[in-house]
């Protein structure tokens, strides 16, 4: 009886064994045939902006690449989480991939166990693609020209200098906040809408913004904005007369913006390694560099490995972070 039995499973288990052996071998057919369609990105922001623009050129040279279209598809709506969640729960082949920011990370802390998805465990990483300074400015009518003296003053008037965000749990009010921790003083935020915040600095309004480099540059040229230092650890090579703001006193300060790719979890390696080498290959162009360079962008491509490790640590830093931002509803 118990020979039989076996006799009987045996048979079953080898069918289980080959089922199993072709499936993996078709996928490993897949991966080598990638891709023989079209791509999708999918972008979860509004079309038409500057991140929209750099998506734009970079579906371009990965359609270039890979001699097929890569159509960008704009998915914006609930601080990028619409967008997000389609790639999320999209087939791991490779055609559907998310390009992705600072908010995936923001999110994580914001709106932790909120969330219709894990920012880490659903998404397989592909390249981070470029880091984004912030510079720090203020309007000329602040008695301060660098971030010494303005951390001097802050401590003479504890809460009663304003600072300009974007808005609630937004890299501007982070990156502030971030500043007023390190620093050890104590600004007062004031939250705008998107842009609004800049026209308010620039209005004299409100004294102070972190920034990024591409809408700061007109404003300091005519002499509207004072910019006082970069936000990266280092000395950005686009703006070398600009200190950090560690180098002013808030010693660790680091903060920047950023831009990668995800894909959906599951997704073969050999299609993620084929996806980080077109991205490598494309910031090395001329165009991307042309583009982006000039405007303090920090160029990346080096990885799936790299980025897994960056992105993780993004995470753990706003979960950290978050619940000490007055104004952050956290469960």
């Amino acid at each position: 009886m118990g020979s039989g039995i076996l006799e009987m499973a045996a048979p079953a288990t080898y069918a289980l064994g080959v089922v199993a052996l072709l499936v993996a071998c078709s996928a490993g057919a897949a991966s080598r045939d990638y891709p023989n369609r079209p791509l999708r990105l999918v972008t979860p922001v509004l079309a038409g902006g500057g991140a929209d623009a750099t998506v734009r050129l970079l579906a371009n040279k990965l359609s270039e690449a890979f001699n097929q279209r890569v159509v960008v598809d704009n998915r914006p709506g609930a601080s990028n989480i619409i967008g997000t969640d389609i790639v999320a729960k999209a087939t791991p082949d490779g055609y559907t991939i998310l390009w992705v920011s600072s908010t995936h990370a923001i999110n994580a802390g914001v709106r932790r166990g909120q969330l219709p998805f894990d920012p880490l465990n659903d998404f397989a990483a592909i390249t981070l693609f470029a880091k984004i300074p912030f510079i720090l400015v203020v309007h000329p009518s602040l008695p301060v020209k660098s971030v010494a003296e303005l951390i001097a003053l802050a401590q003479t008037r504890p809460g009663h200098i304003n600072y300009a965000s974007a808005g609630v749990g937004s890299t501007s009010h982070f990156a502030g906040e971030l500043m007023k921790k390190l620093a050890k003083i104590d600004f007062t935020h004031i939250a705008y809408k998107g842009s609004a915040a800049l026209l308010a600095v620039v209005g004299g309004e409100t004294p102070i913004l972190f920034t990024g480099p591409l809408s700061v540059l007109p404003h300091a040229k005519a002499g509207r904005l004072r910019p006082l230092a970069v936000s990266t650890a280092k000395r950005s090579p686009a703006f070398p007369d600009l200190p950090t703001v560690a180098e002013g006193g808030a010693t660790g300060y680091e903060y920047t913006s950023w831009y990668g790719l995800l894909a959906p979890r599951k997704t073969p390696p050999e299609i993620i390694n084929t996806l980080a080498h077109a991205v490598a290959q494309a910031l090395q162009s001329r165009e991307v560099t042309a583009f982006l360079g000039g405007e303090g962008f920090e160029l990346d491509g080096t990885g799936a490995v790299a980025f897994q490790r960056f992105l993780a640590a993004e995470v753990a830093k706003y979960i950290a972070l978050t619940p000490t931002i007055a104004g952050l509803a956290i469960d």
